[in-house]
């Protein structure tokens, strides 16, 4: 019998105007950017945090702490990818993944399939396998004037 587990992410980081909004590690130009020690991916970072979760291997912090120099400005997508590298030596392997980004902006409809791309090819899943939603929260101040991501993952185990 198949081994399944599920882990719960969050992530969110405010605006910086001076930086660049990459999502998914899509890149979206004209967008503000969000402040951070790495390079701010709340879809990265949430997804890798759902991926630790699951498997019960710490969070992102434990494993890229803010203090640390050497992560200073570390990709999402390479963030992640060590996320992945560390289930993946636990014996388990990235199933399915649910993201939910929360922002007023930006829109996301026409970048979805190159997140949905990018976090398959990670996670070494098909596509299909890959949700990517997004939801404003309508002035509520959810995140305030910034970027959240929510997201669930499942792994299988041996």
């Amino acid at each position: 019998m198949t081994d399944l587990r599920v882990g719960i992410g969050f992530d969110t980081h405010p605006r910086d105007e001076a930086r660049l909004l990459l999502l998914g590690g899509v890149r979206f130009e004209g967008e503000p950017g969000v402040a951070g020690h790495s390079d701010g991916d709340v879809v990265c970072h949430a997804l890798a945090d759902a991926l630790l979760g699951a498997g019960a291997l710490g969070d992102v912090g434990d494993h890229f702490p803010d203090e640390d120099p050497t992560t200073e400005g570390i990709a999402g997508l390479t963030l992640l990818s060590e996320a992945v590298r560390l289930v993946r030596a636990a014996g388990l392997r990235p199933e399915r993944c649910d993201l939910v980004v929360v922002a007023e902006r930006p829109r996301l409809a026409d970048r979805r399939d190159a997140m949905r791309a990018n976090l398959a090819e990670v996670l070494g899943v098909e596509t299909d396998a890959v949700s990517v939603k997004a939801t404003r929260p309508e002035g509520l101040g959810l995140v305030g004037d910034g970027v959240g991501c929510i997201a669930v993952a499942t792994l299988a185990g041996p």
